[in-house]
């Protein structure tokens, strides 16, 4: 038992106490983020040697990554054009071929190899100038009697200062010191799931003897950091209720069913499902924090309007917040009747609301005889106030920096939430990073069974995109051309996270953010500083040119807000046939005659950006058309654009793009601890995310402070995680 507890409590013991990790050594651990132990043996490997699967030199497919063994020929040190890149070339041979190899910045190695020496590389395998080639690949040396032969070698991130060998060796040294450490899973979740142990899992990722012990190690290994993960957003949660008296809603009450049969249409399965998990939600004792992931066009709106009725039903009060002005007003237009049928009192707050109808709305409100307050962010100012807020919706929520949700929050003493979204989140990476959040899906929607057609045009077939336009505005329809901000330059996600920016969803409380790319947290650095083609001036050029005999409007974000309103009003009453914007029209725009939208340097945007403006057309009767226009030859923006001509499905199309992506862009820079998944892989794991999200919120149900013996190793971990004593 000593020893077990010795071995477990050496985890979070300081680096410097492993064996060969000089101060020097120690500096350099540090500077790569590893201080301790733990930080030790969890650096896993970001690849592995298997030298018992070698390919020849005449078999190595081309294109593809493999192993070679043999014998360097020669091996010197070249000059470049580029004086600060150096070059050692080597000749690698064995008995079926020549392998050129090229080792750019690494000088030392003709110091370390020399002719005659055996040698294994590990690398992808091109071929040009009548030789294969392989580009700095990882060099393994072989001895005399080839040892190696046979072994599976584990590859970590090296420097001058610290080689890979040093790293496996003081990884080693690390391994032996924690040996027989306690597992944080209990026995019955390692049996249920066939889990080797924690230290057999650590063992057999650094120091394999096959690729088949790295992917049962790799497995276990992910499900415990999913695992603790979860527990940590839904401890979190409770903590954030923990004293407060949340409403218990009445959710079978006589304004909902007032409220269905109001309505003029009939909701789709999937609504009706998303309403009755938010209703129970409501109506549960706990304080509700609920996530409504709706692809564009599935009416999340009607949805949350349940839930409004539901505060009405329990005599309590509810806002609604929009990011825009626009969105906020169509909640007016839109909402607003129906609940002046089942007798709901409503008002609109926002920035442009005249001085006296908005000091009657405040009074209204604070003397509790208004029920709901639709608005923007004029509902955070300090002098409104409902004292009787149980519930608060918002909009398009990636929108909101975290402070600005909060302070909303604030304005009840444990209201419920519900968080709407039309960016697209596969339900693995929305369990990874939302588990404190209950979730619903809607995909399907109710209108525009006639479906949307999207083509990529190139700069020069531009005139044809434009004339699909045109033919539209002939059959008595309206068209939307939308440019890339106006004069703004591209926001660097790193610069949306320091404001408070949901870095997931991207997004922050700005009318034109372009955000990054959804759950895309990836930099095009050759756009970043450019400016973007102005909207006014792009609509100026189109009035005298392909729509002369149109009436053409423009709207952005630097319009003022009536500004703003008079052109949304003119375009839905068909007083403006061509609306020139910029993404300011990207959420909760409803104008079902506009069906046709050309989209003016499309690879600048993001794939869940252009899949949201898609959905402003083709919400009538008639089909949508949208044209992408891009001068782009770069591989990964025709490939993404192509995505757009193939996936309708916002949630296909969200997997599409994180297929493409490294998984630190897509976990590495989200709060509540998702830095600690580093053998996550969101598409590979989604059986595993599922497990641990439901076996977490078991495991809570049944022991809420985790104080059965059975779980005293798993509440240790999770405390260390939340940075408090064990």
């Amino acid at each position: 038992m000593v020893d077990r507890l010795e071995a477990t409590l050496t985890l979070d013991r300081p680096v410097s106490s492993v064996k060969q990790v000089s101060p020097a050594r120690e500096r350099v651990l540090s500077s790569r983020g590893i201080h301790t132990v733990r930080d030790l043996v969890c650096e896993y490997p970001f690849r592995y040697v298997d030298l018992s699967r070698i390919a020849t030199v005449i078999g190595a497919p081309i294109g593809q990554s493999c192993t070679i063994a043999g014998s360097i020929h020669k091996i010197e040190a070249k000059r470049t054009r580029r004086r600060n890149l150096g070059l050692v070339e080597i000749t690698l041979v064995d008995a079926t071929g020549t392998l050129m190899i090229a080792c750019f910045n690494q000088p030392w190695l003709t110091n370390q190899y020399h002719d005659g020496d055996r040698i294994a590389v590990a690398g992808k395998v091109e071929f040009n100038y009548g030789f294969k080639r392989m580009t700095n690949p990882y060099i393994e040396r072989l001895g005399d009697d080839e040892a190696a032969m046979g072994q599976v070698i584990p590859v970590h991130h090296a420097s001058e200062k610290l080689k890979t060998g040093h790293m496996r060796a003081i990884i080693r040294n690390a391994l032996e010191a924690v040996e027989g450490l306690d597992d944080p899973l209990p026995v019955e979740l390692r049996g249920k799931y066939r889990l080797m142990s924690r230290g057999s899992a650590l063992r057999c990722i650094q120091q394999p003897q096959d690729m088949a012990e790295v992917a049962q190690a790799r497995r276990r290994l992910a499900y415990e950091e999913l695992l603790l993960l979860e527990l940590q957003l839904m401890a979190r949660a409770r903590e954030r209720s923990a004293g407060k008296d949340p409403a218990t809603h009445i959710v079978d009450g006589i304004c909902v069913a007032a409220l269905e049969a109001a309505l003029p249409f009939e909701l789709t399965d999937e609504q009706r499902v998303a309403r009755s998990e938010l209703l129970a939600a409501m109506g549960a004792e706990r304080q509700a924090n609920h996530l409504l992931l709706g692809d564009v066009g599935t009416g999340k709106t009607a949805v949350a309007l349940f839930g409004l009725a539901a505060v009405a039903d329990t005599g309590m009060q509810a806002m609604m917040m929009a990011p825009t002005e626009v969105l906020a007003t169509q909640y007016a237009t839109g909402l607003g009747p129906l609940l002046d049928t089942v007798g709901v009192s409503w008002a609109l707050l926002t920035g442009s609301t005249a001085p006296e109808e908005r000091t009657r709305i405040l009074k209204d409100a604070e003397q509790g005889d208004l029920v709901v307050l639709f608005g923007t962010h004029a509902l955070l100012e300090p002098d409104v106030q409902m004292p009787r807020l149980s519930f608060v919706v918002i909009d398009e929520q990636q929108r909101f920096g975290v402070e600005q949700r909060a302070a909303l929050v604030a304005k009840g003493d444990c209201p419920d939430i519900l968080s709407l979204t039309a960016t697209p989140i596969p339900r693995s990476l929305a369990l990874a990073v939302y588990g404190d959040m209950t979730l619903s899906y809607l995909t399907q929607r109710p209108r525009n069974a006639v479906g949307t057609r999207t083509r990529v045009f190139d700069r020069e077939q531009a005139g044809d995109a434009y004339e699909v336009a045109r033919q539209a505005l002939e059959q008595g329809h309206q068209a939307y051309v939308v440019c890339p901000l106006v004069g703004v330059k591209r926001e660097d996600p790193e610069d949306s996270r320091k404001k408070g920016a949901d870095p997931v969803l991207g997004g922050e409380n700005d009318d034109e953010t372009l955000a990054p790319d959804a759950i895309a947290v990836e930099w095009d650095a050759d756009l970043a500083g450019m400016d973007t083609r102005a909207a006014e001036e792009h609509a100026r050029m189109l009035r005298r040119t392909v729509f002369s005999e149109h009436r053409v409007g423009v709207l952005h974000g630097k319009l003022g807000a009536e500004q703003k309103r008079r052109v949304m009003e003119a375009f839905r009453a068909h007083e403006i046939d061509v609306l020139v914007a910029t993404t300011v029209i990207e959420v909760g725009v409803d104008v079902p005659n506009a069906t046709v939208m050309v989209i003016e340097d499309a690879d600048r945007f993001g794939l869940a950006q252009l899949h949201q403006l898609r959905g402003r057309v083709g919400r009538g009767d008639a089909p949508g058309e949208v044209c992408l226009i891009s001068g782009s030859r770069a591989p990964i923006a025709v490939r993404r654009l192509q995505a757009m001509e193939q996936i309708q499905d916002g949630f296909r199309l969200s997997e599409y793009d994180l297929s493409l992506r490294r998984e630190g862009d897509i976990l590495g820079n989200r709060q509540h601890g998702a830095s600690t998944l580093k053998l996550v892989n969101i598409m590979r794991d989604r059986n595993i995310i599922e497990a641990a999200h439901a076996d977490a919120a078991e495991m809570l149900e049944a022991d809420p402070d985790l104080a059965a013996p059975e779980h005293a190793a798993l509440r240790r971990e999770l405390r260390l995680m939340l940075k408090e004593k064990p």
